[in-house]
């Protein structure tokens, strides 16, 4: 089959024949039972990838490894409870930019009827993150004020989109005009640029929540443009740098700081995840939410679709399988 491969830290990825992933997989536990194959249909590219790639991800990936870790596609052989033929969507670590998948059956799930393959495949990973983070962390209540920074982005624009769905009053902060107009149209009442974000955000009349998968700088701004009780979340630092924010602020505003981390809820939490998890597919399945696609590359570009990185506003897919 064809992959994707990275074979040093950094890359480059290069796109080659490999052999098909075993199944059953002998790695996985006995619960798994060697995972389901899915033949893969689209696979998205998120920010994550690009840090595994280059090595910045808290979690490592020993090259030569097939970087990926979202997927739509199609059951190759019935086993745990799926059927060949069902189609699916899975988020796995590294591994979807290939044309077959081992999954493990917690990772995966089915299209609802009428959706097509391709908004699966762009919906999976960062409404999930966008979702928990705005229900399970920060418990966004019905006309509240969320701020979400790095608004156009997969994680961002799914966040925008969530929150007008929750009955929050959006403030979407992005770059680019042509990325505040996208934001706008997801949903958001309120659009700013980065320019003096402290004030032009407390201009605006601030936030109760905000969601953050920026970092650097801006995190300490628009904490300090917080309301009073309210609550930041950091979910990523797509700026490539940690925020080191002074604890009085917290302390004088009464804002609660919180982190989400998607394996972390896995491991400690889940229940609660799964719970949210339901809740989150259910307005999938009921047509109330449309992941924005910037743009679909076939597999053999892979490289220039990890390259989009920052310009993209929403999601980047590869097109792995011809026919669909």
């Amino acid at each position: 089959m064809r992959a994707a491969r990275c074979k040093a830290v950094g890359g480059p990825v290069v796109v080659e024949d490999v052999p098909e992933p075993p199944f059953p997989d002998p790695e996985f536990t006995e619960e798994e039972d060697g995972g389901i194959p899915v033949d893969v249909h689209y696979a998205a590219v998120n920010f994550a990838d690009v840090l595994v790639i280059d090595g910045a991800y808290q979690v490592k990936a020993e090259p030569p490894f097939t970087p990926g870790s979202e997927f739509a596609g199609v059951v190759a052989a019935s086993a745990h409870g799926f059927e060949k033929g069902d189609r699916v969507f899975g988020s796995m670590f590294v591994g979807a930019f290939a044309e077959r998948v081992t999954a493990r059956p917690a990772g995966l799930s089915r299209i609802p009827e009428g959706i097509p393959t391709e908004r699966a495949a762009a919906f999976g990973v960062s409404h999930a993150t966008a979702f928990d983070a705005l229900r399970l962390v920060a418990d966004v209540r019905p006309g509240e004020r969320v701020a979400v920074l790095g608004a156009a982005g997969g994680v961002g624009l799914a966040t925008v989109e969530l929150a007008a769905l929750l009955g929050a009053e959006v403030v979407a902060v992005a770059s680019t005009e042509e990325k505040r107009t996208v934001c706008a149209e997801q949903g958001a009442r309120v659009t700013l640029p980065y320019d003096d974000l402290k004030q032009a955000l407390r201009d605006a009349g601030g936030a109760d929540v905000v969601i953050d998968p920026v970092g650097g700088a801006y995190a300490e701004e628009a904490l300090r443009a917080m309301r009073w009780g309210g609550r930041f979340v950091s979910v990523g630092f797509a700026s490539g740098e940690i925020p080191r924010i002074p604890l009085n602020l917290p302390m004088l505003k009464g804002v609660s700081v919180h982190g989400f981390d998607l394996g972390g809820w896995a491991r400690h939490q889940r229940d609660d995840l799964v719970a949210a998890r339901t809740e989150l597919h259910g307005l999938f399945a009921a047509g109330k939410i449309k992941p924005r696609v910037h743009a679909v590359y076939p597999l053999a570009e892979v490289a220039a679709a990890l390259a989009l990185g920052r310009r993209a506003i929403g999601k980047v897919l590869l097109e792995v399988a011809h026919g669909v």
